[in-house]
């Protein structure tokens, strides 16, 4: 069993184990090729401006994440496009596995959902003229005969197959793909193609006289796809794939939590009121769930509080439910004994109880949101993880709500080993689980939009100014609404959170969806209707995040299915492929616009960047966003000024720099940072030239700049040097025992 996946990146943790172990394959299966090349790979990855093409790597994963195939696909948004650039399988697959045309097929879509009017790669000749080896030719043939099977042709009547060097041998065909959609290109745009290969890729090996006599030799009516040698006359062509459906994956164990008190709510039906509307509908594909070990639960939750739900739930009288009635709040350290008692240690209400099936239920619930998490990061747009028990009121060390294990907690953890990831949670009710498990984590931003805890459930968390806390300070976002809210009134509160979740730029949507906010819902007190629903899921949708979609409340039979059937309507109907942040239809980067006035918005940005680096310690990040609070407080009496460049609406870097009091020639620069995806292409030090040459204007003659003499700071060290400082002094232990102080200082009177 195996997983295919997109890399983004190399910098979240699995994606720099995914990178690294394609890297191994590449090099051991392309053993001729520029060591450079694959060395590159991550920096590919994150600069589409490198070769003007945008690089995606695919790795094909077995059950303990380790990469058995990888390759790159190259796309040109401009000409259209797209260059399969490497495909290998690990020379420990057994031959025959499928791995190759399982990740050849999921290149075919995905250059398909790009718009690319075609795939285009090389492969080396299957002719005796040109290929004399008979080990060597085979070999081509079985390439070539595996890409026949999709359509997949050489194309025949250009210089393509000319030698750099006469004599030379086995020089690789191009062929094309047409994607089951799309003909050979006309001469115009082909030869446009080609010279985008030739000299993109292979600039340092073919001089410019030999592109120009392969490009001119592309001419109308002289070209056309060799015909099949392999695949059988009328033989069926491996199909691209219908419609992208959306993965569905049903608690098949929920209803063995049934509580049957009078007015109890979160009921079984509920689930088949939904599977009723959504059946019929046609988007989805149901997924069986996987089973997943209990640490993703416990790195989210209390282990005592696990352990205290298993063993409780087991040893609960058969068709009895506990209910909390004592809470020993006084003094927490010392636990009761009597698991009756013990419950309200734990729990956060009186109606969520304790019973045989309560654990098992929400065990299952979270292998349910774990494999719709699997099922997004193996490319899907969206995965539906319809569940019960809920679980956003579960905290870190408590259970409430109806809920014991929060879901979407698990699942954004679980998606943040692959990138940055957002929570957006529409339940009525405030999702207080997620709040308290990410407060102070800056890598997963909660957002949400609920009734004011003044009147609605769990009315101790969901306030506006719970923003966070430490690390997490800003990312927290609440969006608390009053008892009586219209529809578009709800609507527009939606686009304060997701403009929010787009400046924080995740990887991965975890949307918490709850109907309770639907009209006549027993438990809220909206009225959005079916018609709002779509707008508000296609609204989502439009974002282009991978998202997963876990079912939280929604108590009104009646209309449950409906409203559910219509908010998968609109969230299908606008979703495509999914956003790439470095896609752009131009070939330059995007104009940066530098600027010295800090904004309302500067402080939470400020943060959030310097807390992206990874670098700083929970004091020092919040430090940095008070320098800037006091700038727009005081103005230049604070003694802080600022150099900032933005990428669009997104904080690229700052400086944070001042005159040194009693000195009237001297000046400290207190902070550079860089988002991290911008680091080492020349923005540190352009921030730092345009620094100086504003304390130059203001009569400066030296700058200082204090720094640790760490080995976490050797890179920034470095950087220093660079950039024309000397070291000055060093005070050893200055920070801690180990961490000294380095001051290194640079004469700015004139241009360096």
């Amino acid at each position: 069993m195996f997983r295919i996946r997109k890399v983004p990146d190399a910098r979240a943790p699995a994606n720099r184990v995914a990178v690294a172990e394609a890297q191994e394959i590449l090099r051991a299966q392309f053993p001729g090729m520029n060591p450079g090349e694959i060395d590159d790979l991550p920096v590919k990855l994150e600069d589409p401006f490198a070769q003007r093409f945008v690089a995606e790597l695919f790795v094909a994963e077995d059950a303990r994440a380790h990469v058995r195939a990888a390759a790159v696909l190259l796309y040109d948004p401009e000409l259209a496009f797209a260059f399969l650039d490497m495909l290998s399988v690990s020379p420990k697959v057994k031959a025959g596995s499928g791995i190759g045309g399982a990740v050849y097929e999921r290149l075919r879509l995905e250059a398909s959902e790009l718009g690319a009017q075609g795939l285009y790669f090389e492969c080396l000749p299957d002719d005796p003229e040109q290929s004399p080896d008979d080990d060597i030719r085979k070999q081509n043939i079985d390439r070539l005969r595996f890409y026949e099977q999709f359509g997949a042709r050489p194309i025949t009547g250009t210089a393509y197959e000319t030698p750099l060097k006469p004599g030379d041998t086995d020089v690789p065909h191009l062929v094309f793909d047409g994607l089951d959609r799309h003909d050979l290109p006309d001469a115009g745009r082909l030869a446009a193609i080609v010279r985008a290969i030739l000299e993109r890729k292979y600039g340092d090996l073919c001089p410019p006289d030999y592109v120009e006599a392969v490009v001119a030799s592309v001419r109308d009516g002289g070209y056309a796809l060799r015909p099949p040698r392999y695949r059988k006359a009328g033989a069926p062509k491996a199909p691209l794939g219908g419609p992208r459906l959306i993965p569905l994956v049903v608690n098949d164990r929920h209803d063995i939590h049934h509580v049957r008190e009078r007015g109890y709510v979160e009921s079984p039906v509920r689930i088949s009121a939904i599977l009723g509307e959504l059946d019929a509908s046609g988007l989805f594909a149901r997924q069986e769930p996987q089973h997943y070990p209990d640490h993703w639960i416990r790195e989210v939750h209390d282990p005592r509080l696990v352990d205290y739900l298993k063993t409780a739930c087991a040893e609960a009288p058969e068709n009895t439910s506990v209910y909390p009635y004592v809470f020993p709040v006084r003094n927490a350290t010392r636990r009761p004994k009597e698991r009756s008692v013990l419950a309200g240690y734990w729990c956060i209400d009186t109606f969520t109880p304790i019973n045989r099936n309560a654990w098992p239920a929400a065990r299952r619930a979270v292998d349910c949101v774990l494999t719709a998490a699997d099922a997004v990061i193996a490319g899907a747009s969206g995965a539906y993880a319809l569940v019960r028990p809920p679980g956003h009121h579960a905290e870190y060390r408590t259970f409430g709500g109806f809920c014991y294990v929060c879901n979407c907690a698990v699942a954004a953890n679980y998606l943040s080993r692959y990138g940055r990831v957002a929570i957006l949670d529409i339940d009525y009710h405030h999702g207080n689980g997620q709040q308290d498990i990410f407060y102070e984590r800056p890598d997963v931003l909660t957002v949400s939009i609920h009734g004011h805890p003044s009147f609605a459930y769990p009315y101790f968390t969901g306030f506006k100014d719970e923003t966070g806390r430490g690390a997490g300070a800003g990312f927290n976002l609440n969006l608390p609404l009053p008892e009586s809210v219209t529809p578009d009134k709800y609507r527009d509160t939606l686009e304060v959170a997701l403009k929010r979740i787009d400046e924080f730029a995740p990887d991965f949507l975890v949307l918490s969806l709850g109907f309770d906010t639907g009209r006549g819902d027993p438990t809220g007190t909206w009225s959005n209707r079916a018609e709002d629903f779509r707008k508000i899921g296609a609204r989502i949708a439009e974002v282009g995040l991978p998202t997963v979609v876990v079912q939280e409340g929604g108590y009104r039979i009646r209309t449950l299915g409906t409203n559910a059937r219509n908010f998968f309507t609109g969230f299908a109907g606008a979703a495509g492929p999914v956003r790439d942040k470095r896609r752009t239809t131009s070939a330059a980067p995007a104009r940066r616009v530098w600027r010295t006035t800090l904004q309302p918005e500067d402080p939470a940005q400020i943060r959030a960047l310097v807390a992206a680096t990874d670098r700083f310690s929970a004091e020092e990040i919040a430090i940095a966003e008070e320098l800037a609070v006091e700038r727009i407080e005081r103005g230049r009496a604070s003694g802080y000024e600022f150099v900032l460049v933005s990428d669009g609406n997104r904080l690229a870097g700052y400086t944070c720099y001042g005159r040194i009091p009693g000195s009237e020639t001297s000046w400290d620069l207190y902070w550079i940072a860089v988002a991290p995806a911008l680091q080492g292409k020349g923005l540190g030090a352009q921030l730092m030239a345009r620094t100086e040459d504003a304390i130059r204007r203001a009569g400066g003659m030296k700058v200082y700049i204090d720094t640790s003499t760490g080995p976490a700071y050797a890179a920034t060290r470095v950087f220093y040097a660079r950039q024309g400082y000397h070291l000055a002094a060093e005070f050893p232990n200055f920070y801690r025992a180990g961490d000294g102080k380095a001051v290194y200082t640079k004469n700015v009177t004139a241009p360096e």
